[in-house]
């Protein structure tokens, strides 16, 4: 084999080295990005569901204090409906056991 001939193989093998270098490192960096933009993305969703979240729970809040005021409505409709019927039978019921003490 002839000194060109040994050089040429020589300069080929380099630059195939170094091209792999190359693509090795630009293999490394996309990977690294891929990770930056993945860790970015995960942290990204998980502040968005936490604000869905806090949201959906703030939704819940406001169903159940609207919910809990209408039954606190129709516990004090009702409760003044049973007030005023006992009113009405009051005089009745005080006449009645004034009867019963003065009989026995």
């Amino acid at each position: 084999m002839s000194l060109e001939a040994i050089e040429k193989v020589t300069e080929v093998e380099q630059k195939s080295k170094e091209r792999r270098l190359a693509a090795e490192a630009e293999a490394r960096q996309i990977v690294a990005d891929a990770e930056r933009a993945g860790l970015a993305l995960l942290q990204q969703v998980r502040a968005d569901a936490a604000e869905e979240g806090k949201t959906l729970l703030r939704q819940a809040e406001e169903r159940a204090a609207k919910r809990a005021a209408e039954i606190d409505a129709g516990a004090s409709s009702e409760a003044d409906g049973l007030r005023q019927t006992a009113e009405k039978h009051l005089k009745e019921a005080a006449e009645f056991i004034v009867g019963r003490v003065v009989k026995d």
